[in-house]
């Protein structure tokens, strides 16, 4: 057996990345600078190494409380021009030193006026940012807006998305607790979005389970779910291996919906076990539409390689798998068909010969 890529190699690969979001891939660096510009004083701590282990503590500690508090702190330096156009270009430089040639980034505009930034201000800020730190190296990023679910100002956020379509807003997500606060409640937003013909993916399927995938998907017409981890619910696997679709499972594999997973992230939810036991294991087996991603990379100490490697180790993953995953996600960006073609065929694809190559 040919032996599995190493982090070093992975990181060589070009890849893609559907769901990481701006506020939970903060260098601890930058925050501590951040807060001493801005006047914000309640870090737990102002040495940056100190920093980065209470993040990943905190977020490991298995309390939601303490893993939300850690965005009280990022969020608390991102409320000025400045420190989102710092903050952004530094996630663009990030990501393509992992070699992310193609990013889509989210974050809630709503969350960053609190020092008098206008919505438009900080969509602002934010392109601006990723324009700076994507220059001159081999990665594109665009940008998902996102709208709380317990708040109330979702059609507003989706008009923004739709406003800066063309010049680096990829779409809309909503994010939040799924518990109590269902993707319908924002419904007339979504039939916006789709007759604006725009797009959207709903983060749906982490916490909360087959309902809230549902929903998203034959209400809100999702084109991608964010996590999805739970339709694994209507998966049944036999005592000699078969899985058994249900009829929500079937519909979701068979239109080719994409799943934008996170499996690092799901073990400090609690939304699975280890990584050996992640569903996305199975679900890749049954030719799913599976993508690899972050969701935080500050809070779970990751990246895009980080998160292949991990999965590698554990399923013993070659660099033919880690290609269906980079191309299942760049099938499903939200990008015009003929761009994303031209990454596939241009560098991605080249990208992972060469690596098989010099395996």
């Amino acid at each position: 057996m040919s032996q599995l890529p190493t982090l070093e190699e992975i990181r060589r690969a070009p890849k893609v990345l559907l769901h990481d979001h701006l506020d939970g891939g903060l260098r601890p660096e930058t925050i501590v600078e951040l807060a001493r510009e801005t006047g914000y004083d309640r870090l737990p701590t102002t040495d940056p190494e100190e920093l980065r282990t209470w993040f990943r503590e905190a977020s490991d500690s298995g309390s939601l409380e303490r893993y939300l508090e850690t965005f009280d702190h990022t969020v608390g330096v991102m409320q000025t021009r400045e420190a989102l156009v710092r903050v952004a270009a530094e996630c663009a430089e990030d990501l393509a030193a992992d070699g992310v040639v193609y990013a889509e980034v989210r974050y809630a505009p709503e969350q960053h006026t609190s020092a008098g930034l206008s919505l438009e201000e900080v969509i602002e800020a934010v392109l601006e940012g990723f324009r700076i730190g994507s220059e001159g190296r081999d990665i594109r990023v665009g940008t998902l807006l996102t709208a709380m679910r317990h708040q109330a100002r979702s059609m507003e956020i989706a008009e923004l998305a739709v406003r800066y379509r063309d010049v680096g807003v990829a779409g809309f997500d909503i994010a939040g607790a799924e518990a109590g606060y269902p993707p319908t409640r924002h419904l007339d937003a979504f039939e916006y979005l789709q007759r604006e013909n725009a797009h959207f993916t709903i983060h749906a399927g982490e916490a909360f389970g087959l309902p809230s995938i549902w929903q998203a998907i034959q209400w809100c017409g999702a084109d991608r779910l964010g996590h999805g981890v739970r339709i694994i619910d209507d998966v049944t696997v036999t005592g000699d291996g078969e899985a058994k679709l249900g009829r929500l499972a079937a519909y979701v594999r068979d239109k080719r919906i994409p799943l934008e997973m996170c499996p690092t992230s799901n073990l400090q939810t609690g939304a699975a076990p280890s990584i050996a036991e992640h569903p996305i294991g199975l679900l890749r087996r049954l030719n799913f539409r599976v993508t690899v991603n972050t969701d935080n990379r500050l809070m779970s100490g990751t990246s895009v390689s980080r998160e292949f490697a991990k999965l590698s180790e554990a399923f013993g993953y070659g660099w033919d798998d880690l290609q269906w995953f980079t191309i299942n996600a760049m099938k499903s960006a939200f990008l015009p068909f003929d761009e994303r073609l031209a990454l596939i065929n241009g560098v991605i694809k080249p990208g992972f010969a060469r690596l098989k190559w010099q395996a």
